[in-house]
């Protein structure tokens, strides 16, 4: 085993606790590692010929094989040098790297951090997402949400799908006022609560910490159609990055 497949063994041992298996007897050398709970692998360390990859050499050379989220990275990778398109399937966004020093340590190591997150199931690939932005709607016919921030500056709320501690809400307030007031970090979710009114239903929620306040007159509902793209915020909904930005340096209230 050459140094840098034994650094990228104990990588994955000490990051991911997955241990290799070695499934085909005709191949002893090729090891796979794989989720525990989905089973999929995220990465297969083969021995194959150089002339196999494209390679002058009929060496025997070392690759790793990892599969990227996106085709498109896939693409651009696979024109680098020490990359090539995975050499153990021929579809999907696979690809396969050189272990002879040809890439980095730790290029390889953050290319198989991505395939941990491709191969990840729903669950894991929720835990980990790094922190995002969302709009929730907020409709002051069931719940004064600018009295509850007057009161105390975190509050619950109803839990939205997909959302988990450590992202950002800014909550959109309906008519009357039709405007994103409020921007708040995340602080806890999951909390079970059980509440149905014929109107409102909830089965958990989240609590909320106010970080910020918006002058009600600045990112209104036409705004937001108009220069965001944004005609309906019915429930928890991702953010345009041309938003993001404007939130986020957009002076509070006050």
């Amino acid at each position: 085993m050459t140094e840098i497949k034994e650094k990228l063994f104990a990588y994955i041992r000490k990051k991911y606790h997955a241990p290799p298996e070695y499934l085909w007897a005709r191949y002893p050398d090729y090891a796979v590692f794989r989720h525990s709970d989905n089973q999929k692998w995220f990465a297969l360390f083969m021995n194959v010929s150089g002339a196999r990859l494209g390679l002058d050499s009929r060496d025997a050379a070392e690759i790793l094989n990892v599969k990227m989220g996106d085709p498109v990275l896939a693409d651009i990778l696979v024109r680098q040098e020490g990359f090539f398109r995975g050499y153990h399937i021929s579809r999907g966004n696979w690809i396969s790297i050189l272990l002879d020093g040809t890439v980095a340590f730790e290029e390889i190591c953050k290319w198989l951090d991505e395939s941990y997150i491709a191969t990840a199931s729903r669950e894991t690939k929720h835990r980990l997402r790094p922190p995002k932005e969302w709009i929730i709607p907020a409709n002051p016919k069931y719940y004064d949400v600018q009295a509850a921030f007057d009161e105390s500056e975190e509050i619950d709320w109803k839990q939205g799908k997909g959302i988990k501690s450590g992202d950002t809400v800014f909550l959109y307030v309906a008519a009357p006022v039709s405007a994103i007031l409020y921007k708040c970090r995340v602080t806890k979710t999951d909390i079970p609560f059980c509440f149905d009114n014929g109107e409102v239903h909830m089965s958990g929620i989240m609590k909320i910490r106010l970080m910020k306040r918006y002058d009600p007159d600045r990112f209104t509902f036409d705004v937001l159609g108009k220069e965001y793209g944004i005609f309906a915020v019915r429930g928890p909904r991702g953010i345009p990055e041309s938003l993001s930005r404007a939130l986020n340096r957009e002076f509070p209230q006050g």
